[in-house]
C-alpha cells in the first residue's frame, strides 16, 4: 500500500507558475515510477508527466518545455514545476504511483489538487 499526499495547487494568471508536491508513504521501497495526471472539467483524466527512480522522464506533448517533473528519493517526494501556464492547464492534478505485481498494475492516487489558470 502507498499513500500519497499532494500540495501546491491554486489560482494563477496565464503565464504564471505553480509548483506541485506529492509525498509518498507506506510501501515506498517498491516505488519506481511517480507521476502526475490531470482532469479538466468534462474530460477524462490524462497523463501529464512521470519520472523513474533513476530520473528518466516522460511528458505529454501539451506540457513539454513548460512543465518540469523532478523527485527527491530521500524524501519520497515528486514535484511538478509548471511554468508559462495556460487556461487549458486548468484541472484537478493527481499524483500517481503505479505498482506492478507480475503483469498486474495497481494504481495509487493522491487526493487531487485544483489548479486554475485565469486568462
Amino acid at each position: 500500500q502507498v499513500q500519497l499526499v499532494e500540495s501546491g495547487g491554486g489560482l494563477v494568471q496565464a503565464g504564471g507558475s505553480l509548483r506541485l508536491s506529492c509525498a509518498a508513504s507506506g510501501s515506498i521501497f517498491s516505488i519506481n515510477v511517480m507521476g502526475w495526471y490531470r482532469q479538466a472539467p468534462g474530460k477524462q483524466r490524462e497523463p501529464v508527466a512521470d519520472i523513474t527512480k533513476g530520473g528518466s522522464t516522460n511528458y505529454a506533448d501539451s506540457v513539454k518545455g513548460r512543465f518540469t517533473i523532478s523527485r527527491d528519493n530521500a524524501k519520497n517526494t515528486v514535484y511538478l514545476q509548471m511554468d508559462s501556464l495556460k487556461p487549458e492547464d486548468t484541472g484537478v492534478y493527481y499524483c500517481n504511483v503505479p505498482l506492478w505485481v507480475g503483469v498486474t498494475r495497481d494504481d495509487y492516487w493522491g487526493q487531487g489538487t485544483q489548479v486554475t489558470v485565469s486568462s
